[in-house]
């Protein structure tokens, strides 16, 4: 059974520190082994230059593996941060991003996720990561 957009919200706003809340994250769709997360624009999280931020391009991809892994578990778990690699492409200006993140090995301890992110204007990549996360209950 896949999870509602409405559940993983709410496994975004019970979980998950003020600071990653901040950067205003919400679920746009989810199957049973993917979550697409949009990350809005905000001059907040640019840097100089008006380019997003790295760090808040980072965040993004590890939120939107949590909501992946918990979709495809089919609930939320504790799990923690393993290893995050993260490629950037090209600087994303005055545009949404959209962060799929899609769950490409899920075992009992640890599940493993390549995560796409999109300049939702240009519909190019911005950045491109991979995790692992350790599933912890």
């Amino acid at each position: 059974m896949t999870m509602t957009t409405a559940e993983a919200d709410k496994i975004l706003a019970d979980n998950f520190a003020p600071w990653v809340l901040a950067l205003g994250l919400t679920v746009e769709a989810l199957d049973d082994d993917r979550a697409l997360l949009r990350m809005p624009w905000s001059d907040r999280l640019s840097r100089e230059g008006g380019g997003l931020s790295g760090q808040a391009l980072m965040a993004a991809a590890d939120t939107a593996t949590v909501i992946a892994v918990s979709a495809a578990r089919g609930a939320y778990g504790p799990m923690t941060t393993v290893q995050q690699s993260t490629s950037f492409q090209r600087a994303v200006t005055g545009s949404d991003v959209l962060i799929e993140a899609v769950v490409t090995k899920l075992g009992r301890r640890m599940a493993f996720a390549d995560i796409t992110m999109t300049d939702e204007n240009s519909g190019r990549i911005a950045a491109r990561a991979s995790t692992v996360y350790a599933l912890l209950g």
